[in-house]
């Protein structure tokens, strides 16, 4: 340790050589977050060459699956849905039947047969003029026997990759119903069905349902507040699947919103 020879001066490297390498390495940094670590890490893809080496759809699922993590920690339990209510209702035991008390059974009257009395005769009054009442039926009785305005009707089918998510909301009024079906093809999707009103705070979740690995559902869906109310699906398959929504009932709108 004492024995070894300390560089000299000219042996040391000047200013302008560490300038140089601290320049280089910068830029060999630059260009390595550019074109690896944005792609890979936040689907981020300036140059192109991230989705050549296949980094970029990788960056894209870790996003996707980080914001879903987020959005199902922040949503409490779900309700039960609608069509599971109907389905517990429809088979939950009727009720006993009590059986009626001695005092309620009916019991052979002793009072007289009394004859009905003969009826009035009745003298036909010559045909004339009808009164205007009978005429013509009222605004009310016409404006009743009016159909009803049909229910609005719509369909849509898309197609998910491995990792992507969708959803489709319908515009509805509070109180409001909408019967619906959607089913996939070539694999099971996870899903999660919501409602948000309009102008909704920040971290809002209404739940009205969700499932994974479900290859369909169907029932009615009813509105509980003013604003958009619909479905979002997950491909979290290794192949692409498609899935068509059809809906039918009292709404405003029917959109794709991501």
């Amino acid at each position: 340790m004492y024995n070894s020879k300390l560089p000299s001066i000219d042996e040391l490297p000047s200013s302008r050589q560490l300038l140089r390498s601290t320049i280089l390495a910068a830029v060999t940094a630059g260009i390595l977050l550019v074109t690896t670590v944005l792609p890979a890490e936040y689907g981020v893809d300036p140059t192109g060459i991230g989705r050549l080496l296949g980094l970029t759809e990788m960056g894209e699922i870790k996003v996707s699956l980080a914001a879903e993590a987020k959005r199902e920690a922040a949503a409490p339990t779900p309700r039960p849905s609608p069509a599971t209510a109907m389905a517990t209702a429809e088979t939950a035991p009727p009720p006993a039947l009590i059986p009626p008390s001695p005092s309620m059974t009916a019991q052979p009257s002793t009072a007289p047969v009394v004859e009905p009395p003969a009826p009035p005769e009745v003298v036909l009054a010559p045909p004339g003029p009808q009164p205007a009442a009978a005429q013509a039926p009222t605004e009310t009785a016409t404006a009743a026997m009016q159909p009803a305005a049909p229910a609005r009707s719509d369909e849509m089918t898309i197609t998910l990759k491995p990792g992507q998510g969708a959803e489709i909301k319908l515009e509805m009024r509070k109180g409001a119903k909408a019967n619906f079906s959607w089913s996939s093809e070539d694999g099971p999707v996870n899903y999660d069905t919501h409602g948000d009103p309009y102008n909704a705070p920040k971290g809002f979740y209404h739940g009205y349902g969700k499932g994974s690995q479900v290859n369909g559902d169907q029932g009615v869906l009813e509105a509980a507040f003013d604003g958009t109310h619909g479905w979002f699906w997950r491909n979290r398959g290794s192949k692409p699947v498609t899935v068509t929504l059809r809906t039918n009932g009292d709404y405003i709108a029917f959109k794709r919103v991501v």
